[in-house]
């Protein structure tokens, strides 16, 4: 990738342009993104990985929040501040798509993908400070917020993700570092699970991007 040019990007001998430049400015062409999409998906996730005509809308939100488009996203009700949490039934190709959406903007600083249930084994090991880990000033996507079991330390339960939210909001309020993250779960679910406190939080850190419950499961 140049720099001059991060628009322009090289995978498997074949190049993607993205769209064009203006000045200093890259003018994204959609349909040319969901091309590179759909070729880098199947780079990454195989041949069988496609580009579904059904999850255009969520793609339009999150691609035009990936490249900070702020009318667009304004026009649509995504703050660019806050991070995403991208919603649906399990299958629906959320954490495929998060991991995507990363490539379109190589000039940009990438989210690491983790899934909660690896935060929640790494207390299991070696306790709280698995929670100033993750509380730290990095730029991360957790993946399956939720599901994870409950972590336990020295006989003492906790709810580790909702800690780590606590603290991800502690950054977000103090310095502006977002955090995004994937769900099966819907908001009283949330509540559930991390407690009226923690998803009230969720709330400010997090636009809501949601697949239609209905959603087709892509893995079968």
């Amino acid at each position: 990738m140049n720099h001059r040019t991060p628009h322009i990007i090289f995978e498997a001998n074949k190049h993607y342009e993205l769209g064009k430049l203006k000045g200093n400015q890259i003018l994204y062409d959609f349909d040319k993104i969901l091309e590179y999409l759909d070729a880098k998906g199947k780079l990454l996730f195989g041949d069988k990985f496609k580009i579904y005509i059904e999850d255009r809308n969520i793609l339009y939100k999150l691609c035009n929040y990936q490249i900070r488009d702020y009318h667009t996203c304004k026009k649509l009700g995504v703050d660019l501040k806050k991070g995403i949490l991208l919603s649906g039934p399990v299958g629906c190709g959320k954490t495929s798509l998060m991991k995507l959406i990363r490539y379109i903007t190589p000039h940009y600083k990438a989210y690491e993908m983790i899934p909660t249930r690896n935060v929640t084994f790494a207390f299991n090991h070696i306790g709280y400070t698995t929670i100033q880990q993750y509380g730290d000033s990095r730029f991360y996507c957790f993946d399956d917020l939720g599901v994870e079991p409950t972590g336990r330390f020295f006989g003492k339960d906790c709810n580790v993700i909702g800690e780590v939210l606590l603290s991800r909001y502690e950054l977000f309020v103090n310095h502006r570092i977002k955090t995004h993250g994937t769900t099966n779960l819907n908001a009283q679910e949330l509540e559930e699970r991390y407690g009226n406190r923690v998803r009230s939080r969720m709330r400010e850190l997090f636009n809501l991007i949601g697949f239609d419950k209905g959603s087709r499961d892509k893995r079968k």
